[in-house]
């Protein structure tokens, strides 16, 4: 089967993958469409550090085809989002309704598939860049046969960490200001998740002006070049500002727009080794940074909720597929990824 291997060096598109049959408490999904996150990327770069050779991507859809002993809530047909939280269900985290913090759902890569006979390693136990996979069953999730597979793909990843950044854990309210720095796939799912909140300003910030039409159209309210004019437009700061890019000099700049009991919601992927500085005593207004792993998500709940505001008109999904690409033309669709071309590009198979 076809897939998207790095080795280390470099990527390929290769035809001669394999990968196992389910077992217990698993699924297997034939992928119809994954999209190209950043995150992708930060493993070629090296920014996200992870083993070697790797079927790359995080972020599909698609239909059950097996499923192992034990599965009950889905089954072959039905069409699901694929989550990255492999998650054990069963620690302290989870009961807590916290499985994004769940021991067993990080930094523990399988190798469900081989290449001639050589273990391949599963990016974000998901590796949607490939036509099937096997994920653990708390991964594949439900969803209404009537979702576009391009769309519903982009539920996986950057709905989750965007939407979820804003509705779980930064919990923007009602009236609240937010100001949103970078609008790639992450930052436009920011936008929409503040105004689906009902913040009522939202200033998006991109040094890309092509960009500014469409964080309109998700909802922001204001659009800037840089955070240089913010202060003209909220001179005592915003409720809220998400750093969107994972650039330490934008992370000061979040801090530093906070007016008080301001949050900081860190969401771009910086190198594993970055370090950020901020003024302490700009922090005693009750002023707060917070971390912010797959937008505090609980996917097996809040994948159907975002399905459901989708199919209300509420939430924006085919909006963010500005084109699909033959997973054979995977080159050109990081081409247009790195270039501001694309809100998102997604694969297909």
């Amino acid at each position: 089967m076809r897939g998207v291997v790095f080795d280390g060096k470099r990527v390929e598109v290769v035809d001669d993958l394999e990968v196992r049959d389910p077992g217990p408490g698993e699924v297997q999904v034939a992928v119809s469409a994954a999209g190209l996150c950043h995150s992708d990327l930060a493993v070629v770069d090296g920014t996200i550090p992870f083993p070697v050779p790797v079927v790359l991507g995080h972020e599909g859809a698609g239909v059950v085809e097996a499923v192992g002993a034990g599965v009950t809530h889905v089954a072959a047909g039905d069409h699901v989002s694929l989550s990255t939280l492999a998650n054990c269900g069963t620690c302290a985290e989870c009961d807590r309704g916290r499985p994004t913090m769940c021991r067993q759902s990080i930094g523990r890569p399988g190798q469900p598939f081989t290449q001639g006979g050589r273990p391949i390693y599963q990016f974000a136990s998901n590796s949607a860049f490939a036509e099937r996979t096997v994920v653990k069953a708390v991964q594949a999730v439900r969803i209404p046969k009537d979702i576009p597979m391009p769309s519903a793909a982009l539920i996986g990843c950057g709905v989750l960490t965007g939407v979820g950044a804003v509705l779980n854990r930064a919990r923007v309210d009602r009236g609240d200001s937010v100001l949103v720095i970078g609008t790639g796939g992450i930052g436009l799912n920011v936008i929409q998740g503040a105004r689906i909140a009902g913040a009522t300003r939202i200033v998006a910030v991109d040094a890309n002006p092509a960009k500014e039409a469409v964080a309109r159209q998700f909802g922001a309210t204001d659009f800037l070049g840089s955070t240089e004019g913010v202060r003209e437009l909220l001179p005592t700061g915003v409720d809220h500002a998400f750093e969107c890019v994972g650039r330490v000099e934008l992370v000061r700049q979040a801090i530093d727009l906070l007016d008080r009991h301001g949050q900081a919601v860190l969401l771009g992927t910086a190198p594993a080794t970055a370090e950020a500085s901020f003024l302490v005593s700009s922090m005693f207004l009750d002023k707060s940074i917070l971390g912010c792993r797959y937008g505090s998500s609980r996917p097996q709940r809040d994948i159907p909720l975002y399905a459901q505001l989708y199919r209300q008109g509420q939430l924006f999904l085919d909006e963010l597929v500005t084109e699909t690409y033959p997973v054979e033309d995977f080159e050109k669709a990081v081409g247009d990824a790195e270039a501001g071309r694309v809100a998102r590009g997604v694969l297909t198979f």
